[in-house]
């Protein structure tokens, strides 16, 4: 029986195209005080993951805090490296903001609009399902860098 690594190496293969699509989810530690929804540090959160955005580091379709984990629909530029961007991310918030994360993250490739668009979803309702608010619009803990147009319109609607 193989025995799997300790450490996963997020390497994107060469044939995958520029752009790709990824679902990014982060967990903080077990013992990560505040949670991650506290309203200060999600404030700060949200704005380091929208000043990556900005630098151009990745491109950020949806940012989503839960009290625990974080997840993201982000593409990276073809010249960056998927595991240093969110490394250095996870280091940033580390050192500013006190976060404990686990070590490592989750990653999947998005391959198609209709997958985006389930995962788009299954990020919104997250906090809906697990009971934290009424409705999906409730949930403030949340950014996106797409445009109302495209949120709201045919790529990246609603439910499927």
């Amino acid at each position: 029986m193989r025995d799997y690594p300790l450490r996963l190496h997020h390497k994107t293969p060469g044939w995958v195209k520029a752009g790709a699509l990824f679902h990014i989810r982060i967990r903080a530690a077990a013992d990560q005080k505040p949670v991650l929804t506290t309203p200060a540090l999600a404030a700060e959160l949200l704005a380091a993951a929208r000043q990556y955005h900005e630098q151009g580091r990745w491109c950020c379709e949806l940012f989503l805090l839960m009290p625990d984990h974080v997840h993201a629909l982000l593409a990276f530029p073809r010249d960056a490296d998927m595991s240093v961007s969110v490394r250095n991310w996870k280091r940033v918030t580390a050192r500013m903001h006190g976060v404990v994360w686990q070590p490592n993250y989750f990653d999947h490739r998005i391959r198609n609009d209709q997958e985006a668009k389930a995962t788009w979803a299954y990020i919104r309702r997250n906090p809906l399902v697990k009971h934290l608010c009424a409705t999906e619009e409730d949930w403030p803990h949340w950014w996106s860098a797409l445009s109302p147009t495209r949120l709201f319109g045919s790529v990246l609607g609603k439910a499927p």
